[in-house]
């Protein structure tokens, strides 16, 4: 079978086990904007009906609920940016704290994308900006270069371990912020709705799922997941992971559902 390469038996097994028919398509994520996504290619080419419905939304902490942190955000000499995100609700904050930040303070974003938003906010090239390539590894590497800053981490209630662990097992001065929350959308209104797969993109997103349905009964839904930390939320939920993402041949989440529905729906 076309997508076996790489994969265990065991796990060609449980992917294998539900090919039933394919022709909807929930996706966990925003509509893509513009008209080039690979889902609008993938439904058109299948001629599936592909819906996107957020199952995570974002909120900002109150300033009060921040306050309680008791962090000092000029007591910082950098400050550390993984999201988007993180880049609106830190200045947000600051905003509401009406606090301009030094002209030396440094900044050190995750990748290119993340560090050019700043100019949303500040004029970028009149500050100090580290890059990393794309993931939180790149960063960490920079950051190895520059001990003696005394950092400030803005984040989500919900967050990755990466780059906290490191500055706390390396003993760099540092304060986590959280400065926003990630939680369950309201998805009341799909209750009687039923797709055939549902992609997931974020452990956040299985835990919405099961916080809007309890009694959540899989039934020949197939789920798609993203990531290894995503597909292991869906193990343990007790839900049937049935396409996985990346796949050797197939490292998008379009790649891995279309290698499925050539399969399920026998083209």
């Amino acid at each position: 079978m076309e997508f076996q390469l790489g994969i265990s038996k065991t796990r060609i097994a449980e992917m294998t086990k539900n090919l039933y028919e394919v022709k909807s398509i929930l996706v966990s994520q925003p509509k893509p904007l513009g008209q080039k996504s690979p889902y609008f290619a993938l439904a058109e080419k299948y001629n599936l009906q592909i819906d996107f419905r957020p199952f995570i939304q974002v909120e900002p902490v109150t300033l009060k609920d921040f306050r309680q942190q008791k962090i000092d955000i000029l007591d910082h000499t950098a400050v550390i940016f993984t999201s988007r995100n993180a880049v609106d609700h830190f200045f947000n904050i600051c905003k509401q704290l009406k606090i301009e930040m030094p002209a030396d303070m440094k900044y050190f974003c995750i990748s290119e994308q993340t560090a050019n938003y700043l100019q949303k906010y500040i004029v970028i090239r009149k500050r100090k900006i580290f890059t990393g390539s794309r993931t939180a590894l790149d960063l960490i590497e920079i950051l190895k270069k520059h001990k003696n800053e005394k950092y400030i981490f803005p984040c989500s209630n919900i967050r990755k371990n990466d780059i906290p662990d490191f500055l706390a097992e390396n003993q760099y001065q540092h304060a986590e912020a959280v400065i926003y929350k990630t939680v369950a959308s309201d998805l009341s209104d799909l209750a009687d709705v039923n797709y055939d797969i549902i992609a997931f993109y974020s452990p956040s997103g299985i835990n919405s799922l099961l916080v809007n349905f309890p009694d959540f009964k899989q039934n020949n839904t197939r789920i798609a997941a993203f990531g290894p930390s995503t597909a292991k939320a869906v193990r343990d939920a007790s839900l049937n992971l049935d396409i996985e993402a990346p796949l050797p041949n197939a490292p998008s989440m379009t790649g891995a559902l279309e290698l499925y529905i050539k399969q399920a729906n026998k083209l």
